[in-house]
């Protein structure tokens, strides 16, 4: 399936929604075409690799998300091999790492994640209330360009489930919820990268923050 989103006067880059059956779709690509961007919602493998950045949006389990995109694993991965930018959106972004608790504590079977940032996503302490839902801050913890413009600004939040990555360098900014975890991670080489919150409802900060993805995609 492929939707082509009305397009951008001078869009500054062209950008890809990947449509895996997961995600607010239309509110992303609401949100990108606001910051800049030529926007296409598609499963086309072909449509990846001619984009100047991707965007893996999702809403739901971890076990449902990477099920429902296996299909696409291959191609996903050759779009972070080749340097073209990749933004997870919350599920999205715990799909980068390499499995996550979910499934475990509901009994099934890890399943394997991306592992293009390499972690687990775990759930929040027992007794914590989940979900972790509303706004709350963002405090950058390292340079990186997708953050120019945010740090001490507030994002929205809807998930009982964080990002562990194995290198702590691999985390760009952190947010306290009873204890702190990383609300943005990004792997060594900058190109792979993702969002906890979800910028499509954070007000302006989340749009600062798709069109710092927008240069970031425009500069590639």
């Amino acid at each position: 399936m492929s939707t082509v989103s009305s397009p951008q006067e001078e869009a500054l880059a062209s950008v890809v929604v990947v449509d895996y059956g997961l995600g607010n779709l239309r509110s992303v690509t609401r949100g990108l075409e606001r910051a800049g961007a030529d926007v296409e919602i598609t499963d086309d493998p072909d449509a990846f690799a001619a984009a100047d950045g991707v965007v893996l949006p999702g809403v739901g389990a971890f076990r449902e998300g990477v099920e429902n995109a296996d299909p696409l694993r291959e191609d996903l991965l050759a779009v972070a091999d080749s340097g073209t930018p990749l933004f997870g959106i919350c599920l999205g972004m715990q799909m980068l790492l390499t499995t996550s608790e979910e499934g475990e504590t509901d009994g099934e079977s890890a399943v394997q994640g991306l592992d293009l940032i390499p972690g687990t996503n775990v759930r929040f302490a027992e007794g914590q209330k989940v979900p972790h839902m509303g706004w709350n801050e963002l405090e950058v913890q390292r340079e990186h360009p997708l953050v120019e413009g945010v740090d001490g600004n507030y994002a929205y939040f809807v998930h009982s489930y964080y990002a562990a990555p194995d290198d702590e360098a691999a985390t760009v900014a952190t947010t306290d919820y009873e204890r702190e975890f990383p609300s943005i991670v990004a792997n060594d080489e900058g190109t792979v990268f993702g969002t906890q919150f979800h910028p499509e409802k954070s007000g302006e900060t989340g749009l600062q923050i798709l069109r710092n993805f927008v240069g970031i995609c425009a500069e590639e």
